[in-house]
């Protein structure tokens, strides 16, 4: 009997790696600015109290500059689409 056993174990054919999944691949190739981030704010007024906000990398990145312009704009006095000062 252990000898039957033992035949079968070594004459088990050995198993190939799984192939990564549909979604692992498109993952991977996805492009960086569709990457979703989470970031955590402070609600105001409370010590423990905070929201969670997640958005693609994009949508931060455009958020960023739109306030960067915004500001920029304030602190020159115009309201010109080139942002010059």
């Amino acid at each position: 009997m252990l000898t039957l056993f033992l035949a079968l174990l070594v004459a088990a054919p050995v198993q190939a790696p799984d192939k990564p999944s549909r979604r692992d691949v498109a993952e991977r190739s996805a492009d960086p600015a569709d990457k979703v981030i989470c970031k955590r704010f402070q609600r105001i007024g409370t010590l423990v109290g905070s929201d969670r906000v997640c958005k693609s990398k994009r949508d931060w990145d455009r958020e960023r500059d739109a306030l960067r312009q915004r500001d920029h704009a304030i602190s020159c006095g115009v309201s010109d689409v080139t942002g010059r000062c």
